[in-house]
């Protein structure tokens, strides 16, 4: 996006299709490898091979190495889970290579991915190589350097894992933005309607307790608002009930615990979630209710999947994927961490907020509306700060197609093509050399001037200046979350004054409870 405006027809989540029958199929698809035809074109064009692009600062070797086979990764991994945790693992090889380019094993390592080597950028300058998808390759690698079962997609490669220069890649973005553009009139009233019986659930909560979680039951309001806003159905009217987000949870568990710890004792953690896969067979009969609520409300999506020629079953197990993984998901993590860094920031900014926002609304005549969120440039500064220190998916992958010089703000790196290249974000949006108080939550940040620093915000898979197409692997949805998270802003300050909270971790993020919700004075 060449502005803060939001692209509104783009609103979308990373979704996929469906199929012909009301049940899913749960068999394996063998994909084969792609070859060239008449008829079977690239969804972009095949770009010629380049030779390393020329650099004016010296050229290093990448520092550090991947240790001793099997054992290496081993020690890696434990260093990052455990002895360091994430943050320190990065940290202390920086200083150690004093370098912020170096090379490390990533997670999980033995025996599920067979290769964790990986080249590691941890600066605002090297990180957007990652982005270029004339230089890398996205296939198989969103998870990083596994690729999850295809059981647990309904035997299909989902869009998340495919690589722009794959055929499906195109038309399974392409309906996407379809259902973005086709439900956009719901959103905000759909919005509205779900959080407001979050919030009054949470006040009857603090009423009788002293205090709420807002976990569970954001994550509910989260589920509600999809299902009504994207496929206009209420999950309580339907078999699923009020099942979806523990279903939910339970399969994408299935998918992401190479990379997570759970708190378990480590003997028995490194057994079940970083030896071996859990096996998929164990969330089948789960999986199979989420698909046949999807296949029962997505009925005019999947006609539209048709006419781009994806069958209904590929299109469902897409629609579900994009909505449960990536869009619950990344409300699932991103609202409880953005609501620990307001609640953190304390009443000044609350009461900046409350009238900002109230003004803005009653100037266009009293309901939230695109134009009216346009005239609150410290809420939209609030939420892009928030996916600046906290992006909801900090880990990011791809393989080099040809040799390649990556530059970092002081050296340059020779990458061989066929390497695996990491990113860890939260490093990257947090660079000092780009932004002053860089751990810090500065919440008008991108006000004004600071607008110019967006391009630096890298939550979407892609600069938050650029917009999301079919050549290109930035988050589908990249609109609909930006709008959705500063809906999330203006309901809380349009009901409360201020709000206190308590902070846990979890696995998947902060852990949220509200101690005190001020309701609207003035």
């Amino acid at each position: 996006m060449a502005s803060t405006s939001l692209a509104f027809p783009f609103l979308q989540p990373k979704f996929q299709a469906p199929r012909k029958s009301s049940k899913p199929s749960m068999r394996r698809i063998v994909v084969h490898p792609i070859s060239a035809s008449a008829s079977d074109k690239p969804s972009v064009s095949v770009q010629p091979v380049a030779p390393p692009e020329p650099t004016k600062l010296p050229i290093r070797k990448v520092p550090g190495n991947y240790g001793v086979p099997f054992i290496g990764p081993i020690k890696d991994r434990l260093d990052y889970f455990y002895k360091q945790g994430a943050e320190e693992f990065f940290k202390s090889r920086v200083q150690k290579y004093q370098s912020t380019v170096y090379r490390a094993n990533m997670p999980p390592g033995p025996f599920i991915a067979s290769d964790p080597r990986v080249v590691v950028l941890l600066d605002g300058k090297s990180f957007p190589v990652l982005f270029d998808v004339t230089k890398v390759e996205k296939r198989d690698l969103f998870t990083g350097t596994y690729m999850p079962s295809t059981e647990l997609t309904g035997g299909y490669r989902v869009l998340s894992y495919l690589d722009p220069s794959e055929p499906s890649h195109g038309k399974l973005k392409r309906l996407l933005f379809f259902l973005l553009k086709s439900r956009r009139d719901h959103v905000i009233p759909d919005f509205h309607s779900s959080y407001a019986e979050l919030f009054e659930g949470l006040e009857n909560e603090l009423a009788t307790k002293g205090k709420a979680a807002f976990g569970d039951a954001s994550d509910q309001a989260a589920f509600n608002f999809l299902a009504r806003a994207l496929y206009d159905t209420n999950p309580a009217e339907t078999k699923l009930g009020l099942d979806g987000p523990s279903l939910v949870a339970i399969w994408v568990l299935f998918q992401l615990a190479p990379q997570l710890s759970l708190g378990l004792p480590v003997p028995l953690e490194e057994l079940l979630l970083h030896t071996f896969r859990l096996p998929s067979f164990l969330v089948k009969a789960d999986y199979q209710r989420l698909y046949d609520f999807f296949y029962q409300s997505s009925g005019f999506v999947l006609d539209e999947a048709e006419r781009l020629g994806v069958s209904r079953d590929e299109a469902c197990h897409n629609l579900l994927f994009a909505t449960c993984f990536n869009s619950f998901g990344g409300m699932k993590i991103f609202f409880p961490n953005m609501i620990k860094l307001i609640g953190r920031a304390g009443v000044k900014l609350h009461t900046q907020l409350a009238l900002e926002i109230r003004s803005a609304i009653k100037s266009n005549g009293g309901k939230v509306t695109m134009a009216a969120m346009e005239q609150m440039p410290l809420m939209k500064s609030v939420v892009y700060e928030c996916l600046r220190i906290e992006p909801p998916v900090p880990l990011q992958y791809g393989r080099a197609k040809r040799d390649l010089i990556i530059e970092s703000h002081d050296a340059a790196f020779k990458v061989k093509e066929g390497e695996m290249i990491f990113g860890y974000q939260p490093f990257a949006t947090k660079d000092p050399k780009i932004f002053d108080k860089a751990e810090e939550f500065v919440p008008d940040r991108f006000v004004g001037e600071g607008e110019r620093l967006l391009k630096h915000v890298l939550w979407s898979n892609g600069p938050e200046t650029e917009t999301p197409t079919v050549e290109n692997k930035q988050c589908a949805g990249k609109d609909f979350v930006v709008l959705v998270s500063r809906l999330l802003v203006v309901e809380l300050f349009l009901r409360y004054d201020s709000f206190e909270i308590e902070m846990g971790t979890s696995a998947l993020g902060a852990s949220i409870t509200l101690t005190s919700l001020k309701r609207a004075t003035f």
